[in-house]
């Protein structure tokens, strides 16, 4: 079978099959095998026959990067974008949105679901998420049952128990396809100081030979002399036939601080090159932010054929690193793992500076579903012959026999990670009876198929302790919501302090830059080593604090929020609504500038919540105004 242009594999032909009868399919391939053209074909398929189709991603840089491929595609009519940052031709018949969106349209019962066919879900392991795996459960779970799904991921070794779930809360026939052959064949070493690159065998074999003991994170102890870890440019010295090579350093800091000593190192582009390099940059990235400490710093190793790429950067940045490692015009990139999720952006060789990370709660070693992911990167279709893989070792901590573990094969099943949000009872109180939610809607998690009757009592119990907070709070009454209730029901983050504030009178009393600042703090999350300039902030963090506590009288709910912030972000939030360059903004803190924009798209994410939920007009203008204060470059995303 032919599509696109392209003679379609068995797997996508037995996709393709699925879809064509109708049912949901789970695919489960490696990365670079093709899995987007089966995404494609749904689209083309539905488009043809005038239905409406979602794309959900798990980020919004993929989100992004689907509407631009899609839009070329299918043209600028039939694509759209939803993303807590922007909203672009929403009546679309292909929309393109965060997992996110989707599962608050269907909790707020969007009229516009009803016109759905097929939903898929990119990156579907997203589900194993500690923090956001939710989302994607109650995305599957709160479907109508005349919506399809396309479930897509590198690796789901319990596809088949995953695909049964789905089948048992939404009763129609739920395919499994696998293809675990890769398009480009990888192969796996390690970087020794001492032994250099080879394999995981002869390392043990040589770490045994040389009775080498060491403390590592396995919980082994020695009493020889450390060695120093290994240096990136080592192994880039043994790989230069390998390039470009796409370098995982799970720190942002690490990124740039080796990407700058690598460019001491080696220069791997002629002139021509590097005046192509200039041109684009210069093209890309506005005159009056090239002169930031952070777009210096990338220019000044671009011309070396080097760069790093992390959330904490400019918009501008991230594309011109983009498009000059697709161009190959970056022989050696050092990026932390978000750059793996989804970008089409793969290289001869991946190299991991470290299997070790922190995951938001701990430090531990990769999994080994991570691991795939990310290794998944090299070797490129139609040109290479086979994708190379290294992993630093560290004598001195790392464990071989984990790693080598890790790096075998992925066996990690994915499991369920549900927690119920104050938002999902609030939505599940107002959408289902009480017997059919207690009964049958709270049984459906994956976690419960998963576990059975083990974890019944404890959603239960989670369900029920939230709606007594919920009724002593005043959002529920006789199992019905109030009109702080029906406020919160579009409210996703902080829902009850955001719907104390903004659902009563006294919120018409403050102030746009008021507003904007108890928005903003309660979006931040304070890092223990942030600094913001405090000059002359005491006395309006002091006023708005007596205005809250002269106005919620429930302590426990004044207690959700973090006064403090007021006073840290005061300068950098009032400065900004009030015009200052973004360059005179970033004096005011050491936040990066990717973590700034992230915070000011939060602030209007959640104004945006917040004038959806109001049926008071004044208060939806007074939010739009102070939308509008912060919706400028580079805050404003721009496509």
């Amino acid at each position: 079978m032919n599509f696109k242009g392209f003679t379609l594999d068995k797997f996508q032909e037995d996709a393709i099959k699925c879809i064509n009868d109708g049912n949901s399919v789970v695919v489960s391939a490696a990365t670079g095998t093709g899995k987007t053209l089966i995404a494609d074909y749904i689209i083309d398929k539905y488009l043809k026959e005038g239905m409406k189709i979602i794309y959900t991603a798990p980020i919004k840089a993929l989100s992004n990067q689907k509407y631009r491929d899609f839009k070329d595609d299918y043209g600028y009519t039939n694509i759209g974008l939803m993303t807590g940052d922007v909203v672009i031709n929403p009546e679309a018949p292909v929309l393109i949105m965060t997992t996110e969106i989707y599962r608050n349209m269907l909790l707020t019962k969007d009229p516009m679901i009803d016109e759905v066919s097929y939903v898929i879900f990119d990156e579907i392991h997203f589900i194993n998420d500690i923090e956001r795996g939710t989302v994607w459960e109650e995305s599957i779970i709160f479907s109508p049952e005349n919506i399809r799904f396309l479930c897509l991921s590198a690796t789901i070794p319990n596809a088949r128990e995953f695909a049964d779930w789905i089948e048992s809360i939404h009763e129609h026939t739920v395919n499994v396809v696998i293809y675990g052959k890769r398009a480009v064949p990888l192969q796996s070493y390690v970087f020794d100081k001492q032994i250099g690159v080879t394999k995981f065998d002869k390392l043990q074999f040589e770490l045994k030979d040389q009775r080498y003991s060491y403390q590592g994170r396995g919980g082994r102890r020695g009493k020889k002399q450390r060695i120093p870890p290994p240096y990136p440019w080592e192994l880039i010295r043994q790989i230069q036939d390998k390039l470009p090579c796409l370098f995982f350093v799970f720190s942002r800091k690490e990124c740039e601080k080796k990407a700058w000593f690598l460019s001491k190192k080696f220069s791997f582009l002629n002139q021509q090159e590097k005046a192509e390099i200039a041109k684009m940059a210069n093209e890309i990235i506005p005159g009056e932010f090239r002169s930031m400490e952070s777009v210096r710093r990338l220019r000044e190793v671009l011309p070396r054929g080097i760069a790093f790429h992390h959330a904490g950067m400019l918009t501008f940045s991230k594309e011109l690193v983009e498009k000059l490692f697709a161009k190959g015009l970056i022989k050696v990139l050092f990026a932390t793992e978000t750059f793996a999720v989804g970008i089409n952006m793969p290289a001869k060789s991946v190299a991991f500076a470290s299997m070790y990370k922190y995951d938001g709660i701990n430090f531990r070693y990769m999994f080994s579903k991570e691991y795939f992911q990310m290794a998944g990167r090299a070797g490129r279709r139609g040109i290479d012959e086979i994708g190379y893989v290294y992993v630093m070792y560290n004598r001195n901590e790392d464990d071989a026999i984990k790693i080598k573990k890790i790096t075998t094969k992925d066996v990690e099943p994915i499991k369920s990670q549900y927690k119920l949000s104050y938002n999902t009872v609030i939505n599940l109180i107002h959408n289902y009876p009480e017997e059919e939610m207690r009964d049958t809607i709270l049984k459906s998690s994956f976690d419960f198929y998963q576990r059975k009757q083990e974890k019944n009592i404890r959603i239960k119990a989670s369900f029920n302790n939230k709606v007594r907070v919920l009724e002593n709070f005043g959002f529920v009454k006789n199992f019905i919501l109030t009109e702080k209730g029906l406020f919160s029901r579009k409210i996703y983050d902080q829902e009850i302090l955001v719907s104390e504030i903004f659902c009563s009178e006294f919120c018409k009393a403050l102030s746009e830059e008021e507003m904007l600042l108890i928005c903003t703090s309660i979006v931040y999350e304070p890092g223990k080593n942030d600094k913001f300039d405090r000059k002359n902030t005491k006395n309006t963090a002091k006023a708005i604090m007596h205005f809250l506590k002269k106005n919620i009288t429930n302590q426990k709910i004044l207690d959700m929020f973090d006064e403090s912030s007021l006073m840290l972000l005061h300068n950098l939030v009032i400065g900004f609504s009030q015009g200052k360059d973004f360059q005179d903004i970033m004096d005011m803190t050491n936040l990066q500038e990717g973590d700034v924009i992230r915070l000011f798209r939060r602030t209007m994410d959640l104004l945006r919540q917040i004038r959806n939920a109001t049926e008071d007009y004044d208060l939806r203008d007074k939010v739009g105004l102070c939308i509008h204060k912060l919706n400028r470059p580079p805050v404003k995303a721009e496509f």
